[in-house]
Order: C-alpha cells, then structure tokens, then sequence
C-alpha cells in the first residue's frame, strides 16, 4: 500500500507535527480543519474596539469545507470524492447555521456524517472543526 503525507503550501500551518492530508493506498485523510487562515487571522469572527466577538458559524463552516477542497485538490481530488465527515462543535446551537451551510456542499449522495459536540477547540475563537476521509483511487 502507497502512504504519502504534505502538508499544504498556502494553507495555515497545522498546529502540531501532523500533515493537512494523509494517502493510504486509494484513500485520503484530511486532519481536523477550521476556518484558520495563513496568517493565523480565522474566518467567521469579528472582534470589536471593546473586545465583544462575534461569531458567525456559516462563514466558518464555509471556510473549513473551502479548506478541506483545496487541501483534496493537492491529490486530485475533490468534495465530490468525500465518503465520511466528522465535524466537531463547540455550540450544538449553530448545528443550524452548519447544516445550512453543509447543504450548500453536499446532498443526500454526499458523503456518511457525524456530527458532535466538544468542549473546546485549539482556539478560542473557533466554533468547529471538520475532518474528511475521500476515496480516489490512483
């Protein structure tokens, strides 16, 4: 079996020593990914002058699910070629706001999907996380 890791020019630096994308033989693993932009700034969140942030959980979702495509366009693949996804919210109040956004990527032919709540995440001005496995054979 063929293994292969990167990590992804252009794209924030993972948080530890793990790649964005891992090969093993015809499937691809996508680490957890947030809406963490290269210059460590995150999409979806706005801090005013007094320090009140806002959240907004469909930029963020948008963000990852943008993230983790161009992560799978690195080996030639695509959100179409996603079978499973994992997604972890701080909030199960924005389970709304990120399945509305979801619908935006995937249907019913979409990929399995879990969905489920954590207690935090490596920042605190993320309100999730998606990791992915796809299926592209080489």
């Amino acid at each position: 079996m063929t293994t292969q890791a990167n990590v992804v020019a252009g794209k924030a630096t993972p948080r530890g020593k793990y790649p964005h994308i891992k090969r093993a033989g015809d499937f691809l693993f996508v680490s957890g990914t947030s809406s963490r932009r290269p210059d460590n700034s995150f999409a979806g969140v706005e801090v005013d002058a007094l320090g009140t942030t806002k959240f907004d959980i469909g930029a963020q979702t948008r963000a990852v699910l943008e993230n983790i495509c161009d992560i799978l366009a690195t080996a030639g693949a695509s959100l179409s070629d996603v079978v499973e996804i994992t997604t972890f919210l701080v909030d199960m109040a924005d389970f709304g706001g990120y399945n509305q956004v979801y619908g935006e990527f995937f249907d019913y032919d979409g990929p399995a999907r879990t969905t489920v709540a954590v207690h935090q995440l490596p920042h605190p001005h993320l309100r999730i996380e998606i990791k992915a496995v796809a299926y592209k054979p080489l």
